[in-house]
């Protein structure tokens, strides 16, 4: 790979834990695998590590590409890589695949060691604290005391926020984006619609389908076509498709009339041939359970007391799904703690996919933030200048 900004060709790693975790639900894991992905170089004392944690439908394959695999560039290669906002040349990036997930960390698909049989519906559900758990463990098996910062988006942004909580001195920076301290309830609406289209297909059987040898794959089709709507600003459907017609005229029935349908279409039936219904029950379900004011009567300023690190966040105009005002909602309640705060909204077309793509200024406020860690770490690798009189 020639590609000067490129982490080029990467293989991930299988990391097993035997110790319990304990989730949020109140069942165990007696035991269970993730699956790791790393760029760049660990320094000598380990404090530049970067932990990007990833969204719904993403996994630990942040950057670089697979040897032999064609379209296998990692799902945020634009932003992390030599040279790049988050350089690779500077810091040391763990992308890690949650629990519950289908690329490789213990999930639905996964052997139950207990029966010797897929976990299927059997599989506890899981929460963003429970991977906020796991992903501190594997920074332990790392040697990571502290990362210089966790960073995410949309689902990704509720990790980083969370590590802020749960681990406030094991975390010096977060860089919450596109998020919300909570789901709207049309968000959890849209998540509801979407599990249900899973659960009444024919071939879902209870979430057993493995042992069926079937995938409920149109449900889990249309659940990714309304998902895909929501994360596309109307005016940027509009800029792709507008009322363009597949063909020269309406064809008068179900077939696909006009291009946005087409465009759904094979967006559902790509996603239904690579993701599990299972994984994308739990996983939609886990946003839906984030909210870290539960506990504190709904008062979010309470509950962010305890953070400790340095905050990045950045939202986008055109996001209807984690709107600019649910970020400023967290930037307010931590301004409130007096903790240290950079918020930047980003006027972007792209509604909340924006977060994934390459935008000058939003890159641009993450490489600053980014060179501003490093910065730090610099000033504390220097020497004490200590002046002695003749």
């Amino acid at each position: 790979m020639s590609n000067p900004q490129s982490v080029g060709f990467v293989e991930p790693t299988l990391y097993s834990f035997t110790e319990p975790i304990k989730l949020a639900c109140g069942l165990t894991l007696p035991s269970y695998d993730l699956m790791v992905e790393t760029y760049g170089t660990l320094n000598a004392d380990k404090s530049n590590a970067v932990l990007v944690c990833h969204a719904l439908n993403a996994s630990h394959h942040v950057a670089g590409e697979y040897q032999g695999q064609e379209r296998s560039t990692g799902w945020w290669d634009n932003m992390v890589g030599p040279g790049k906002p988050l350089d690779t040349n500077r810091f040391f990036v763990v992308g890690v695949n949650n629990l519950g997930s289908c690329f490789g960390s213990t999930g639905p698909m996964s052997i139950n060691p207990a029966t010797g049989q897929p976990y299927g519906a059997s599989f506890p559900f899981v929460t963003v604290e429970d991977w906020v758990e796991a992903q501190a463990r594997l920074a332990d098996r790392l040697g990571i005391a502290q990362f210089a910062a966790v960073m995410g988006g949309s689902l990704g942004g509720m990790q980083a926020l969370q590590w802020g909580l749960s681990y406030p001195d094991r975390v010096r920076h977060c860089l919450v984006i596109a998020s919300t301290p909570k789901l709207s309830t049309q968000n959890i609406a849209f998540n509801e619609v979407a599990r249900q289209s899973i659960v009444s297909d024919p071939d879902f059987h209870g979430g057993n389908y493995y042992a069926h040898g079937v995938i409920p794959k149109s449900g889990l089709k249309l659940a990714r076509m309304i998902g895909h709507i929501t994360y596309l600003s109307g005016d940027d459907m509009s800029e792709k498709f507008g009322r363009t017609l597949k063909g020269d005229d309406y064809n008068y029935g179900l077939d696909v009339d006009f291009q946005v349908e087409s465009y759904l279409r094979y967006q559902g039936e790509k996603f239904a041939e690579y993701f599990d219904a299972n994984t994308y029950i739990l996983i939609t379900k886990a946003l839906d359970y984030f909210d870290p004011a539960r506990h504190t009567g709904g008062d979010l300023k309470l509950a962010l007391a305890k953070a400790k690190a340095k905050f990045l966040l950045v939202s986008f105009t055109t996001d209807w799904r984690f709107a600019p005002e649910r970020t400023r909602e967290i930037v307010e309640a931590l301004m409130a703690n007096k903790r240290d705060v950079t918020y930047a909204e980003i006027d972007a077309p792209h509604g909340h996919d924006a977060f994934l793509l390459t935008d000058e200024r939003y890159h641009a406020v993450v490489g600053s933030y980014f060179e501003r860690i490093a910065a730090e770490l610099t000033a504390e690798l220097k020497p004490i200048q200590v002046e002695v009189s003749a």
